[in-house]
């Protein structure tokens, strides 16, 4: 299947603000994380997005990393963990089990469409068109599985990927090709109650995987899945695995997921790390970062509403015992 070129109305910025639409991220405990979403903030307001970002905090960040937020202008929403059941937890990669409560988002109900981005993600275009993308649908960028974190998987075994199928064709005598798998760094879904319920009731009964809540929302979204171009989610291992699907210079927003390419951490002595195109997208992340132009100002004669909207109020509906 081929990544929906057209499943948007239009792209650039949208012109009249919906407050029903918002970008959302997730923040736990009380690392150097918090500078990532700084810097999305920053992100979004250097390509004018109308929409604001929403951040979805564990209750172990501490008050000097929410102010922080606030202070750029972040809707900070505080949200109770979800974890698996027990004996789930041991077949996890352990630093991804926490990634599970990201499923309150689905919770948040004030909004009818959000794009959720990790906190290792900046936004280089203004790609408010994405909420404008025909509903019922959860939309990502496919994932790769060439990297050796893939390694307990049947693609990695026989060599297959998605992002070049025609490399390497998917062998007959193992049944049909996996379904598309996406990247759960950035998706554009819906917030619904029905979803959030059956979210957390089908993880109450799923087997374990080792990508947690990745793998799990690939799973569950199956069906409704459509890819989107590999524009609106650059991991950053598809520059030396697949540079043949990357044009630079038309991607939108980048993942800095690859170990070692956090930009606030970066040294350059990690694998790959001391790639020219590597050292100009952190740079770019600094630039981002750094311009004290982007930080939040309230205008005086026009108050920003969500510089007087109160911290919102919890937004979720207490997890059953698996969760």
């Amino acid at each position: 299947m081929a990544p929906v070129e057209s499943a948007f109305p239009s792209e650039g910025k949208v012109t009249g603000l919906d407050s029903e639409k918002a970008y959302v991220t997730f923040l736990a405990g009380a690392g150097d994380y918090v500078k990532g979403v700084v810097g999305l903030a920053k992100g979004l307001r250097k390509v004018e997005s109308a929409y604001p970002l929403v951040v979805a905090i564990l209750p172990d960040v501490p008050e000097e990393h929410r102010q922080i937020l606030r202070d750029q202008g972040c809707i900070v929403k505080e949200i109770v963990p979800i974890y698996p059941p027990d004996n789930q937890i041991q077949f996890a990669m352990a630093y991804y089990v926490i990634n599970y409560s990201k499923l309150r988002i689905w919770n948040f109900l004030e909004y009818k469409k959000m794009v959720y981005l990790d906190a290792d993600i900046q936004v280089y275009e203004n790609i408010d068109h994405l909420l404008d993308a025909p509903d019922g649908y959860f939309y990502a960028v496919m994932d790769c599985f060439c990297e050796k974190t893939w390694s307990h998987s049947r693609q990695y075994s026989v060599g297959y990927c998605q992002q070049c199928p025609g490399k390497v064709a998917w062998p007959a005598d193992m049944g049909p090709p996996p379904a598309l798998y996406f990247n759960a760094g950035m998706f554009v879904f819906e917030p619904s109650k029905a979803t959030y319920d059956d979210l957390l009731h089908t993880l109450r009964i799923t087997p374990p995987t080792p990508f947690a809540e990745q793998d799990f929302l690939n799973m569950f979204f199956e069906k409704v899945y459509k890819p989107i171009p590999l524009i609106y989610n650059l991991v950053l291992a598809m520059l030396w695995r697949h540079p043949e699907n990357v044009e630079l210079q038309k991607v939108q927003v980048v993942h800095y997921c690859a170990a070692g390419s956090k930009p606030w951490r970066y040294t350059g002595e990690e694998a790959n790390m001391e790639r020219e195109d590597i050292k100009m997208l952190v740079k770019k992340w600094w630039d981002v970062y750094n311009d004290e132009s982007l930080d939040f100002k309230a205008v005086a004669s026009r108050p920003s509403i969500l510089a007087s909207l109160p911290e919102p109020a919890v937004s979720y509906i207490p997890a059953p015992s698996a969760a």
